[in-house]
């Protein structure tokens, strides 16, 4: 394995390791989850927290220190098992607790697939170190455990391929139902207009007479005697006859 790949497979471990748990959605843990389903993925995690036992217990019995290489060597070897041992003793087991509580978590289960990938290329580097350097029951016992890790990073890449398309599918069923509904409320017809009766009776209207012709034929028989009188020339007065003298 090139030194490159390593040096990033180790930075991907040390961050997976040290990284703060994420909740798990609410809707996928609350969803109900298939029995069979649920009886797979345990299988699965017990079978993946056997191989993280074993492959602890294995690194530890290495002696690094001892392997036929130059010092460097040994050192970045060192550090290579102990980011493995950390990853699988903190990052590892809580990424595991967090599948339990939302066992079809799409995105919890490819984090853990991610993190199996990672722990595989680091381990692999270390195995072939100790084919190398090490001893040939060192040797045997990290190949034992990394078959057994690829063998569950496999199964974990297929039931995530398995909830991808499951997932996909209650998508379509949904956008099925909403094209349904939709096409539902615009074939209805509209709802019919309400007609509203108002039954009270309204108060009656009182008439108001007319007054006008009698105002206007009293003013004018009271003009016209003042007209007459106005036109009759009116006597002068006449002088006393003079008397004689």
């Amino acid at each position: 394995m090139k030194l490159g790949t390593t040096c990033g497979c180790i930075m991907l471990l040390a961050i997976l390791a040290t990284a703060q748990s994420t909740p798990s959605n609410p809707l996928s843990s609350a969803a109900p989850v298939a029995y069979s389903s649920v009886s797979e993925l345990n299988l699965l995690l017990s079978g993946l927290e056997q191989t993280s036992q074993a492959t602890q217990l294995d690194l530890a019995k290495l002696r690094i220190e001892k392997w036929k290489t130059d010092a460097n060597t040994k050192r970045a070897e060192q550090t290579d098992v102990d980011s493995i041992q950390r990853n699988l003793q903190n990052a590892l087991p809580e990424i595991v607790a967090q599948l339990r509580n939302s066992p079809e978590d799409l995105a919890t289960t490819f984090k853990l697939y991610r993190n199996l990938d990672a722990l595989y290329g680091v381990l692999g580097s270390v195995v072939e170190s100790a084919g190398a350097f090490g001893s040939r029951d060192e040797f045997q016992s990290l190949q034992n455990d990394l078959n057994a890790l690829e063998r569950a990073r496999r199964s974990f890449a297929d039931r995530m391929d398995t909830l991808a398309q499951s997932k996909e599918g209650e998508l379509a069923r949904l956008r099925a139902q909403v094209q349904t509904l939709q096409a539902a409320q615009t074939a209805a017809p509209p709802p019919p207009k309400k007609t509203v009766v108002d039954d009270t009776e309204a108060p009656p209207q009182k008439t108001v007479k007319k007054k006008t012709a009698k105002k206007s034929s009293s003013s004018s028989s009271q003009q016209k005697p003042a007209a007459n009188s106005e036109s009759k020339p009116q006597p002068q007065p006449q002088s006393p006859p003079s008397q004689p003298q």
